[in-house]
């Protein structure tokens, strides 16, 4: 009789972990205007923790173990790529600026909400009928100068009197979805699923009473996609020993995407450890260990002089502070349809996990 086959390795993530992933990635959360999107996160993470702080500019660290000479944080950014009211004309169409890389090619026909002083404010990204638009021997393409929003105000009167004004935000509709193979989407996982996986960490280490050696900061930071100024202030705060940060990068695996410059990163195939200027040597040497150690797949990405995430923004800070990045693979990035797998979640979680019981204050990583 052939033996039965192993049983399905059980997932880390509870029925509540999954629920709170669904409504954190459905609330939005742009640029500069983070609350929301972080009263939900804290709200989910305060049973794991000791204390928070809140900075002036919204970043929130949730803390354990407080008080300790010794600081290591875990953390990712809050924000997502958005977009800004720049001007209504008098027949009440709403033109736009960027906030943040938010892509104007995927716009046309997207549904959106502008985040007016009356409230959310349903619109659309205007685009004219095929067979109108072409002409001559180039096809009118989508650019920020020839995009609009039509909330079906046919004066600017009307549009203003929704509370609609110059400045308010507007993000995509689109939520959170699952799609077949174990792979899910949503309009904003760069970055919060970071915000997801290290808000699961802090679960983890709580529900498996594990007591650290050190203070642990779980940070979830603003301002990421606009220069990583949240991570800028909060690093000058707390003035970390060691940073471990996540975020999303690039899976290669698609058309039109170089792997002779992106690298070779694949979803499912486990999170990406890079090598860049800002990442430490011996904390990722340590890093790597753990992965084998625990039996955790990683991927590999080389990195130039800048990482692009919020592990330039720790390293630099201060006196300096050991960083290493964490990134989960994505598929579609800066779009309304960013795919990544479920497994990659669990295994990034475990990395994280992993790694912080492994470090202490006395891991050497002086390099003399």
């Amino acid at each position: 009789m052939a033996k039965a086959s192993a049983a399905k390795k059980k997932s880390i993530l509870t029925e509540k972990s999954l629920d709170f992933l669904k409504n954190y990635h459905n609330t939005h959360s742009p640029v500069g205007f983070e609350s929301t999107g972080q009263k939900v996160w804290l709200e989910y993470i305060k049973p794991y923790i000791h204390s928070h702080i809140v900075d002036p500019y919204g970043s929130v660290a949730g803390i354990i173990n407080p008080n300790q000479p010794f600081k290591v944080v875990i953390e990712a950014h809050a924000d997502e790529i958005s977009w800004f009211v720049n001007y209504i004309t008098s027949e009440g169409l709403i033109y736009l600026k960027r906030n943040g890389g938010v892509d104007h090619q995927i716009a046309p026909s997207k549904r959106v909400l502008i985040h007016g002083k009356k409230g959310m404010v349903k619109a659309v990204f205007g685009w004219p009928a095929i067979h109108t638009r072409m002409g001559g021997e180039k096809e009118t393409s989508p650019k920020v100068d020839n995009l609009w929003l039509d909330c079906g105000a046919r004066s600017k009167k009307e549009v203003e009197s929704l509370g609609i004004h110059v400045g308010a935000v507007v993000t995509y509709e689109d939520g959170f979805e699952e799609l077949a193979y174990g792979n899910y989407i949503a309009r904003a996982f760069d970055n919060r699923i970071g915000g997801f996986m290290i808000a699961e960490v802090a679960r983890l280490i709580h529900e498996n009473k594990k007591k650290l050696p050190y203070s642990l900061y779980v940070v979830n930071a603003v301002q990421e996609e606009i220069g990583l100024r949240g991570a800028e202030m909060i690093a000058r705060r707390i003035k970390p020993n060691i940073a471990i940060v996540t975020d999303v990068t690039h899976d290669t695996s698609t058309p039109m995407i170089s792997k002779t410059v992106e690298g070779d990163i694949t979803c499912g195939k486990g999170p990406s450890l890079a090598t860049a200027p800002a990442v430490h040597n011996k904390l990722l040497n340590m890093v790597e260990e753990v992965a084998k150690k625990s039996r955790i797949p990683v991927q590999w990405r080389a990195l130039s002089r800048s990482t692009g995430t919020d592990t330039d923004s720790f390293a630099y800070a201060n006196d300096g502070c050991p960083s290493v990045l964490i990134s989960i693979p994505l598929r579609y990035m800066h779009t309304t349809v960013e795919m990544l797998h479920k497994d990659d979640i669990e295994n990034t979680i475990k990395l994280i996990y992993e790694t912080l019981l492994t470090v202490s204050p006395k891991t050497n990583l002086s390099y003399l």
